[in-house]
């Protein structure tokens, strides 16, 4: 089958198994596709992702970015033949006892994850989480680094700096944070009821020093905080272009959290949860899980251009060389397992 010709679109179309089916050749050359995400479902073992990954790249020229939740801990998708990262809550506990060794160790992490999944035809991760450690979170949990922003901010930027030395691109979520928040967005309609001010202080605060260490991405949260607008962050033009675009001056791509997460249901059907997204500032969207929808949504968008490909383009894995055969692959894996 030949390859098509065509500009990405804006939505990031899902899977259904671990080989293509024509349901899903059909959705990655539909012209709303601009990017596929993989999950637990469309993963057996290396070779099997790797054939997966070349597939997909045969369908479209340019080919469609592969992307994947690769944070460590609980959410990590690949997992036979992956090192086993840990939650990131470890590296915030070795922070609490030698900063150097923890940013050390963070950079190590991100050196292993793209190397891994570059070396199977991945382009990125949705990681590092910037969310603070509140304690109440039922969603975030070990995921966050610390409940300090400096710390946050300090060991996520050397993840970046890591994933970036892989060839990887990273992407920053739940802006502006999800950890204080405590219903999970997957169910729930979250509501963080602090004051702006307050949340610049502290939620906001480790995004500098993550977007000067080369900050690719970043993935809205589908969290309401009514004392600044009315809407979730992800459908909130006040949070994404006058904060992250304005104050912040961040420059790269904007992906929605998926928008069929119970969080994001307040903007109605799948299109509309679309296009509230993207005319709040978001570049690309997600609806997982529901091919039905997914169909839906892509014909409703199917005339929208992604108005950024530059940013898109950003997030292609870096390097052709499989670097899990590296000096520096073997160094991380050393400092991983003195992490452990």
């Amino acid at each position: 089958m030949r390859k098509v010709k065509l500009p990405p679109g804006p939505v990031v179309v899902d899977v259904l198994g671990t080989a293509l089916t024509d349901e899903d050749r059909s959705r990655m050359r539909h012209p709303a596709a601009g990017a596929v995400v993989l999950f637990a479902r469309n993963y057996e073992n290396p070779e099997q992702l790797a054939a997966l990954t070349a597939d997909i790249e045969r369908l479209r020229e340019p080919a469609l970015p592969v992307c994947v939740d690769h944070e460590g801990g609980r959410v990590q998708r690949f997992r036979d033949g992956f090192t086993a990262i840990p939650p990131m809550r470890t590296l915030g506990k070795l922070w609490d006892r030698d900063r150097d060794a923890a940013r050390e160790a963070a950079a190590s992490i991100g050196y292993i994850i793209a190397a891994e999944l570059g070396a199977h035809g991945v382009d990125f991760s949705f990681a590092p989480v910037l969310d603070l450690d509140y304690g109440g979170s039922s969603v975030i949990g070990d995921r966050a680094l610390h409940f300090d922003p400096t710390a946050v901010g300090a060991l996520a930027a050397s993840l970046v700096r890591g994933l970036a030395q892989g060839g990887v691109a990273a992407v920053a979520k739940h802006f502006p944070g999800h950890g204080y928040a405590e219903a999970d967005s997957h169910v729930a309609v979250p509501r963080d009821e602090r004051a702006f001010k307050e949340i610049l202080r502290k939620d906001i605060a480790p995004y500098k020093p993550v977007i000067e260490a080369g900050l690719a991405a970043v993935m809205p949260a589908h969290v309401i905080y009514p004392q600044v607008d009315a809407n979730p962050a992800g459908y909130s033009r006040h949070w994404l272009h006058d904060v992250l675009r304005g104050q912040l001056g961040f420059q790269g791509i904007i992906f929605s959290d998926d928008l069929s997460m119970e969080g994001a249901a307040v903007a109605g059907d799948p299109p509309e949860r679309a296009r509230a997204a993207i005319e709040a500032g978001c570049d690309m969207v997600l609806l997982c899980n529901d091919p039905a929808g997914l169909d839906e949504l892509l014909e409703s968008l199917k005339e929208v251009p992604l108005a950024n490909p530059e940013r898109l383009e950003r997030m292609r894995k870096q390097g052709g060389r499989d670097l899990r055969k590296s000096v520096a692959y073997r160094e991380a894996q050393q400092a991983l397992t003195q992490l452990a």
